[in-house]
């Protein structure tokens, strides 16, 4: 495919252009994957050691803001996400790849030598963006590298590695905790960072963009991610204060929440008819198999990260384990992750198929929830081990596939946009889910524990939070009662993981079986046919389109 450039850098935008990758042969694109593999890691990693750590950090740095430790690299996640398609076209996957990876290294040595908690929160929004963006460019440049009908055992094998990542990250982090070296949770990004950044640099080429770099910055989508960003951080702000600092009807409550939904209407707008390059071309929308897609990939990571936060403090709150020993008691989660997303991946690129997938896996998810939900103080530990296991697995197969519904009725050109956007909703998703289930847990707990409680740790719920440590010193019953009120609490959030869970069920019912695409050309080009869906008609022999023109090669 080839065409004249554009006179200018605003033609360019408004014109197809191609971007061409280098097709590496096989034991090059083997190592650029081990690149890409070991950078994706970084997110997993960090997401399931700090849930397992948070509860004895908030206690060492006396603060009470837990859910915004957690809640900061969901935010710097969704702040770079959504531009993410953009960004890589005008400054290139490779630069990109490497700024989103030091960033994340930064961001980790701000975490490592925190003295407070918003020294801490800081580090974690850094790494938050730095992470959302390795996660944004390693599926873009998988994308660019590997046409979609044969992506299924290439995501197989990046969730695997995701899985693994997440699996060693509890006990690493319980480990370093119950040593009380925590920082070193942090410190040992950097050496993985470092390798990542350089077999990056050294093997990942994609050509460059062409024109001044003002002009290349110009073309970017400013408002639209201020409006994202801002909307974003007011609807989370809304859901950390609803019911332990403030009421859920109070102005302090309403007026962000309100203000957030407002902007988020206005994006829509603003992206629909003014954006002259929108972060999100909205006819991404009009065809429903891709809409099930996104609404199914933003619920069960809404799920899954809320899963991931308040397992571990159901283990330390109710049963007396350390951080490493919750850490164990979760190893199940994440090693039953690895065969699952595994299977969703094989046999997609198998049987060409994917319904059927979604609803066993919803069905699992729904069904384990609801066990969880049964869980009390006094149940076994093997009983929420076996429920979570079972959980994992219907989350894995899900989570393995959601990308498939999203692009196959996608053309080519709009092929990067819908990518960046299904992963702005797994990271959005992210905020929702531990501040929905920290909301959750500090209401119940409100009403759950014991007046004695609050006499011996004053505060708000957020106390109770950073107290779990100390529970094992209060006396009887009170150190029972205390123990009944965060299981119960944390039964009440299972309960509303297994009703969205339906809905995901419900959503997937929406869905097409429609045909992928099979090859890509030495140009970086999709081949197929053209054919009609849902009255729809997809050109799948369109080029992989760029808003820049490019001729010089890195």
């Amino acid at each position: 495919m080839t065409q004249s450039a554009p006179s200018s850098l605003t033609e360019a935008v408004a014109q197809p252009a191609e971007i061409k990758a280098e097709r590496p042969n096989a034991v090059r694109f083997w190592t650029i994957f081990l690149a890409l593999g070991l950078a994706l890691g970084l997110s997993p990693l960090e997401l399931t050691s700090v849930s397992t750590v948070l509860p004895s950090v908030v206690s060492q740095l006396h603060g009470a803001n837990f859910i915004w430790i957690s809640a900061a690299y969901s935010l710097g996640s969704t702040a770079i996400v959504p531009l993410s398609g953009n960004l890589a076209t005008v400054f290139g996957r490779k630069y990109c790849s490497l700024a989103a990876i030091a960033v994340f290294a930064l961001g980790s040595v701000l975490c490592a030598t925190a003295q407070n908690i918003p020294w801490l929160i800081a580090g974690r929004g850094l790494q938050g963006m730095g992470g959302g963006g390795v996660v944004s460019f390693t599926n873009i440049i998988v994308s660019d590298l590997v046409p979609l009908k044969d992506r299924g055992w290439i995501t197989g094998i990046l969730n695997f590695i995701w899985a693994v990542f997440a699996a060693i990250g509890p006990v690493v982090g319980g480990a370093l905790t119950n040593a009380g070296q925590w920082r070193w949770l942090f410190y040992l990004n950097l050496p993985i960072c470092g390798l990542a950044f350089a077999l990056v640099y050294m093997l990942v080429t994609f050509e460059l963009p062409v024109g001044p770099l003002k002009e290349r910055v110009r073309i970017l989508d400013w408002p639209g991610m201020l409006l994202i960003i801002s909307s974003s951080t007011c609807i989370v702000i809304a859901l950390t204060w609803s019911g332990a600092q403030y009421q859920w009807g109070s102005a302090h409550v309403l007026a962000p929440l309100l203000v957030g939904l407002f902007g988020l209407g206005i994006f829509i707008v603003y992206e629909q008819r003014l954006a002259a390059n929108p972060i999100t071309p909205f006819s991404l929308f009009m065809n429903r198999t891709t809409c099930s897609g996104y609404i199914q990939a933003f619920l069960i990571h809404f799920i899954s990260l809320a899963v991931i936060y308040y397992l571990p403090t159901y283990y330390q709150a109710c049963k007396s384990a350390s951080a490493r020993q919750s850490g164990i008691d979760t190893l199940g989660l994440s090693l039953a992750l690895g065969p699952s997303v595994a299977f969703g991946a094989w046999s997609v690129s198998k049987f060409n198929r994917y319904r059927p997938q979604f609803w066993l896996g919803w069905v699992i998810v729904t069904v384990s929830l609801a066990l969880l939900s049964t869980v009390k103080a006094e149940s076994s530990i093997s009983l929420s081990v076996g429920y979570s296991i079972l959980f994992s697995i219907g989350c894995g197969i899900i989570t393995s596939i959601t990308l498939f519904p999203v692009l196959a009725p996608v053309p080519p050109s709009k092929a990067p946009f819908g990518l960046a956007f299904l992963l702005f909703l797994r990271l959005f998703s992210g905020v929702w889910g531990t501040s929905v289930g920290g909301a959750i847990l500090q209401n119940q707990l409100l009403k759950r524990l014991p007046s004695q409680f609050f006499q011996l740790f004053p505060g708000t719920s957020e106390f109770a939070y950073s107290s779990i440590p100390d529970i094992n010193m209060v006396s009887e019953p009170t150190r029972t009662e205390i123990r009944v009120a965060f299981a119960d609490s944390i039964s009440i959030i299972w309960i509303v993981l297994a009703a969205l869970a339906g809905l995901g069920l419900l959503a997937s019912l929406g869905m097409q079986e429609i045909p992928m695409h099979s090859t890509v050309t030495d140009d970086g080009e999709t081949q197929g046919s053209v054919r009609t869906v849902a009255n729809e008609k997809v050109d799948e022999s369109e080029g992989w389109t760029s808003p820049v023109v490019t001729n010089k090669t890195s």
